[in-house]
């Protein structure tokens, strides 16, 4: 009669604690993964990696919650339940001692199960939402080269794969719960026998020792679910350890983390490049060949070449993503190796193909760029350099306007400007473009493009592109060739 009053008070106490520990972790884990961008994080896309991580996080931190307390909860009801039968009757103590052996071993039964099929669920699903990202992220540059029925074909037999294993799990998991139950069918069979037609107890006191088994079989049957959240837990922490227990691609100075650069920097800041060469990890081939480049403030330079000449490891190089293998890298005669990682990236902006767009308002969008303080002066003046000073004013309500999950939707030349928009108000005197406008059509793209020039005579520009439109605006022009 108390258990579904027990029950409450356990499901607060526990999911507090689990929700409390959740957020602790989830903000060490962003933390862990912040030194470790881009270079460590393989090619996996940001939504696809975060998306793993947080499911991760969710499964090791709810063991708790799905695999502690029913252990525990079976445990304590098996072993109280073992101890009073056996004070009236050793045989009925035998057989619920008996029941909790087998439910266990079962269980573990459950788990290897879940484990056997756990890795390869999880590449069937991270192969499926690859192929669907690409088909729906680039689906124009796909039906180009008319491969679109190749990779549906792939995406279908990845689906098959995926629903082929789901139902495998599925199917152990239903084995180990109806086996349980036939255990305790069994065990309330073998008490009932054992007791037999003898007078040893009264009625009650034996009507009690027969249905013991089928009390305890609710404490012990979630134990099988307990199972498959265990072995989620372990391959997520198993997951987790190999993104988090990486050695970070950049190594990290001790000094005066100097997060702004002052007024003067924003306006001069030069770079040289002298003799570098880089790759993202040591197994890998030489990602840029040896370079010696030169970038006084307000350079404005074009990046192009075939892909695997380097382009973006430059720029991962020049944001301090990288080390180089071999050569220097300076800011103002300083060699960037030498200077506070913070210090050295606040210098520079980086803006890529697909700026993100958080589910919050406007403001709060574009404040993240000036370390969460900026006046609404400022902001409307980095969104009107940008292009956006025109959607700005349509929008109903301004700089409060909810933008993305749950709100205002965006076009690709809205989100390109956004993206430009929080560089300039950064203020940082290096600006790195990284396929800026791949995404918009031609006239939108010259037309983003020739806004941000308009707006960074004084800033170093650095972009990569495989666009010819666009570019004619950049004073100089970078072409790189894969290494040998």
């Amino acid at each position: 009669m108390t258990r579904p009053a027990f029950r409450y008070w356990e499901r607060l106490r526990t999911h507090d604690a689990a929700l409390a520990d959740l957020a602790e972790r989830r903000i060490d884990t962003y933390a862990a993964l912040i030194p470790l961008t881009p270079a460590r994080l393989g090619r996996r896309g940001r939504a696809d990696l975060l998306t793993g991580v947080v499911d991760d996080l969710d499964d090791i931190v709810g063991a708790q919650i799905r695999v502690t307390v029913p252990g525990l909860s079976a445990l304590v009801a098996w072993g109280l339940a073992t101890a009073v039968t056996a004070g009236f009757d050793w045989r009925v103590g035998a057989w619920i001692a008996g029941l909790g052996v087998v439910v266990t071993g079962l269980a573990a039964l459950a788990e290897r199960l879940e484990s056997a099929g756990l890795a390869e669920l999880t590449h069937a699903r991270a192969d499926v939402g690859r192929i669907a990202g690409l088909l729906t992220g680039q689906a124009s540059e796909i039906a180009a080269i008319n491969a679109g029925p190749d990779l549906q074909a792939e995406l279908a037999a990845a689906q098959r794969v995926w629903v082929a294993t789901t139902l495998r799990q599925a199917r152990g998991r239903a084995l180990a719960a109806g086996t349980i139950l036939v255990s305790v069918a069994a065990t309330t069979v073998g008490v009932a026998l054992s007791l037999g037609g003898a007078a040893r107890h009264t009625a009650p006191v034996a009507a009690l020792l027969v249905l013991t088994p089928v009390a305890v079989a609710d404490a012990l049957t979630p134990l099988a679910e307990a199972a498959r959240a265990l072995a989620r837990a372990r391959g997520s922490a198993v997951r987790l350890r190999g993104v988090l227990d990486q050695t970070p691609a950049v190594a990290s100075v001790t000094g005066t983390e100097d997060m702004a650069a002052s007024e003067g920097e924003a306006r001069h800041t030069d770079i040289a490049v002298r003799a570098v060469s880089a790759r993202w990890t040591p197994e890998r081939p030489l990602a840029l060949a040896p370079l010696d480049l030169d970038l006084p403030a307000g350079t404005h330079l074009a990046v192009v070449g075939p892909n695997g000449a380097g382009k973006s490891t430059l720029l991962a190089v020049l944001a301090r993503h990288l080390d180089p293998e071999s050569g220097t890298v300076t800011i103002d005669d300083t060699p960037i190796s030498g200077m506070p990682l913070a210090s050295a990236r606040a210098r520079v902006a980086v803006v890529d193909d697909s700026p993100h767009v958080f589910g919050s308002s406007l403001r709060e969008n574009l404040k993240l760029a000036a370390g969460g303080v900026a006046s609404d002066a400022e902001i409307t003046a980095a969104l009107g350099r940008a292009g956006l000073g025109g959607w700005l004013d349509r929008l109903p309500d301004g700089l409060d306007t909810r933008l993305g999950a749950g709100g205002r939707g965006m076009s690709g030349g809205e989100q390109a400007r956004l993206g430009l928009a929080r560089a300039l108000l950064s203020e940082r005197p290096v600006v790195l473009l990284d396929e800026p406008v791949a995404h918009l059509d031609s006239v939108t793209a010259r037309e983003v493009l020739d806004d941000l020039l308009a707006a960074s005579s004084d800033r170093t520009l650095v972009m990569v592109s495989h666009r010819e439109d666009g570019r004619d605006g950049f004073a100089r022009t970078l072409h790189l060739t894969p290494p040998a």
